[in-house]
């Protein structure tokens, strides 16, 4: 038997091996995945999916047109029903966490005119606090006309296929505000 200056023999050039093993495993192995993706829908009625069941609502839609091409991304549905912007306005620091990416923010326009609100004023702060936070935003000015005008019987909330138009043309502004998926 062989004995080295350490009296470990063998031991010590197996142990020796193993390390360079684990060594070279560890730089071999992808390096740290990207973080998820958070976004937040920010909205009234037409958001949250009034009318239609939670999956069918386009912020679920679009979470699972993302997951389908490969991005690790999670959609927060912050819609309130009966929802203005001067009430978006006042919860947006607590409806949209820290970690979040990107911001979609439905106008709810009508909302706004049936209690004289200021919207395009409440929107401007919404972008603004958002920005501070280092937070983009994309703005729905005309969630009917994003849904192709597909509503349900009241004239007011939008149909499932409403609901996927939305999340259909929203998902190229989305892509191209976060970047290609990354890869595993």
């Amino acid at each position: 038997m062989i004995v080295n200056s350490f009296g470990f023999g063998g031991a010590r050039r197996v142990a020796v091996a193993f390390l360079v093993s684990a060594i070279a495993m560890a730089s071999a192995m992808p390096h740290a995945r990207a973080a998820m993706v958070n976004i937040v829908a920010l909205g009234a009625s037409n958001t949250a999916g009034k009318g239609v069941d939670a999956s069918a609502a386009w912020p679920a839609r679009l979470e699972a047109m993302l997951r389908a091409k490969g991005y690790d991304v999670a959609v927060t549905n912050a819609g309130i029903s009966g929802d203005d912007t001067s009430r978006m306005l006042a919860r947006v620091d607590t409806a949209v966490p820290n970690g979040t990416q990107l911001v979609i923010l439905d106008k709810a326009a009508s909302n706004d005119r049936d209690r004289s609100v200021d919207t395009n004023a409440n929107i401007a702060a919404i972008v603004a606090r958002l920005n501070a936070r280092g937070i983009r935003s994309i703005v729905i000015a005309d969630m009917h006309g994003w849904a192709n005008n597909q509503l349900q019987a009241d004239g007011i909330h939008i149909t499932a296929a409403g609901h996927a138009a939305v999340a259909a043309r929203l998902l190229p502004l989305i892509i191209a505000a976060i970047g290609e998926p990354a890869r595993r």
